[in-house]
């Protein structure tokens, strides 16, 4: 059984920077596929950014975050990292880790672990 663990949510004004982390623990990380959602007070969970499996050399992002978050992967240390830069006040969530053994994608129904997630709060 995987277990995903999220860190490094906060409080940080519009333009600021967090980078977060997902430690997973119970597989071979290296065969995970990761993925990064988000769900705003009384919004749908969203998806946000994701990373293949193995060497992650396949990324996706939505729109509303591309070019401003970076997702990554560190298979020597079981740990996905979204890095979010120039935040805005509607990036405000609770921001949640996903993961499935060789699959990622967009979807909710891609992933088959989940972390209890962090919350981002952006200031004006």
């Amino acid at each position: 059984q995987v277990q995903l663990v999220e860190s490094g949510g906060g409080l940080v004004q519009a333009g600021g920077s967090l980078r977060l982390s997902c430690a997973a623990s119970g597989g071979t990380f290296s065969s995970l596929g990761m993925g990064w959602f988000r769900q705003g007070s009384g919004k749908e969970r969203e998806f946000v950014a994701a990373i293949m499996w193995s060497g992650g050399t396949t990324t996706y992002y939505s729109d509303s975050v591309k070019g401003r978050f970076t997702i990554s992967r560190d298979n020597a240390k079981n740990t996905a990292y979204l890095q979010m830069n120039s935040l805005k006040p509607e990036d405000t969530a609770v921001y949640y880790c996903a993961a499935s053994f060789w699959r990622f994608g967009r979807g909710i129904a891609d992933y088959t672990y989940w972390g209890q997630g962090t919350q981002v709060t952006v200031s004006s």
